[in-house]
């Protein structure tokens, strides 16, 4: 049987998402636990593979499992044999066999949140990226206005990409102020490795008034990673949630 997971996690013990030869993964540790439940080696297929450091509050994946388990049990099976690492399944449920938690997602949405003061952070260390100087958001806004559209975005992705194309559509780039929180929402059907956080990087230089607007347009046009400006660290950044044709099984 197919079942899909919903996870949340914190991604500031592992390495990424992804299972690593050299530190902790949030892959290898579901995978772990789902090992001693079922007794079969597993392998967990994820919507998207977030980098060391980076988080996610509704992360789809799936699994195929031989054995059958109600979907309540698996899930609090898989709570209790994660703690105390920061992983928790909110959701599990059946799936139709040809339902791919990848390659069946329509959207991918992302969050990344910056705090705009002077203090440092306190609890919210490791889950934002502090900037001490002042921000307009309005001019981050009319920069993000830019990237909207199919795009090449060769100056927004890691040089180690292994994307096939540089070629995406961005759907939605919006930054909205709540007091000393900064959001930058992103939405796509995929992205490139490192370009949400190259893209906020350079809002974020946008906001201090180092660059304006026109250059984030010239940043793009560029197609060379060697424009780009800054790239945020992942601390602030969120993996929401993914979207599906089917009812019933998004993020």
């Amino acid at each position: 049987m197919r079942y899909a997971l919903t996870i949340e996690y914190d991604g500031r013990p592992f390495m990424g998402w992804q299972r690593q030869s050299h530190g902790p993964s949030v892959q290898q540790a579901i995978e772990d636990a789902l090992t001693r439940i079922v007794h079969q080696d597993v392998t967990v297929h994820a919507a998207g593979r977030t980098d060391a450091g980076v988080h996610a509050r509704g992360m789809r994946a799936h699994v195929d499992i031989a054995r059958t388990i109600t979907p309540f049990r698996l899930m609090e099976g898989l709570n209790a044999l994660l703690r105390p690492a920061p992983v928790a399944i909110l959701a599990c449920e059946v799936v139709a066999d040809d339902w791919h938690a990848r390659f069946s997602c329509l959207a991918r949405h992302y969050e990344y949140r910056l705090i705009n003061r002077r203090a440092p952070l306190t609890v919210e260390a490791g889950l934002a990226w502090r900037v001490p100087v002042a921000l307009d958001v309005e001019a981050m806004a009319a920069g993000a206005a830019r990237l909207i559209g199919r795009h090449d975005f060769t100056t927004f992705r890691s040089a180690h990409c292994q994307a096939d194309s540089p070629v995406r559509t961005l759907d939605r780039l919006d930054v909205a102020r709540d007091g000393d929180i900064i959001r930058v929402q992103a939405s796509a059907r995929s992205f490139l490795h490192h370009q949400v956080r190259s893209m906020v990087g350079c809002l974020a230089m946008v906001g201090q008034g180092k660059w304006s607007p026109d250059d984030m347009s010239s940043a793009l046009a560029a197609r060379d990673r060697a424009a780009l400006g800054h790239n945020a660290p992942p601390d602030g950044l969120f993996f929401m949630r993914a979207d599906y044709p089917e009812p019933g099984i998004n993020g």
